[in-house]
């Protein structure tokens, strides 16, 4: 019996380890480093802090603003496609006179770094197309340059 005990203790502690159970692929995904996940929310009403001439596309909803650091950062979610997301920001920054200082479109993610107009400001737009409701997440940052 008692060895029964050591094999019943050691499956136990091996389950908890591993993390099995709860965490959605959304939330996983954030914590290797890939940006918050926001699938739903309420819009946050006035102006969210990006830097002037920031493209603001119909159909995104932004529900969450505030800064680490330098960094400011905007949360929201759309629930265009992750393509058509990524080609309307990457146009419209550019329409802006922004740099696309980097992108990249896959399947189920893309990035657009950015500097602005005046040079003053760069960051990023993450687009996450992990949504258990078909939202893209959009998740956004922008520092001093």
């Amino acid at each position: 019996m008692p060895r029964f005990v050591a094999f019943a203790a050691a499956g136990a502690m091996l389950f908890a380890i591993s993390g099995c159970g709860g965490d959605s692929e959304a939330k996983k995904e954030a914590e290797a480093g890939r940006g918050t996940i926001t699938c739903s929310g309420d819009a946050i009403q006035g102006s969210v802090g990006l830097p002037a001439g920031f493209p603001e596309l119909e159909g995104v909803t932004f529900v969450k603003q505030g800064d680490k650091g330098p960094t400011h950062v905007v949360d929201g979610y759309s629930d265009e496609s992750l393509e058509g997301l990524y080609n309307e920001y990457k146009d419209r920054l550019q329409e802006e006179e922004y740099t696309i200082l980097f992108d990249e479109l896959e399947e189920h993610d893309s990035e657009i770094s950015y500097k602005s107009k005046d040079g003053a400001t760069s960051g990023q737009i993450a687009l996450r197309a992990t949504c258990d409701n078909d939202n893209v997440s959009v998740h956004i940052t922008a520092r001093p340059a």
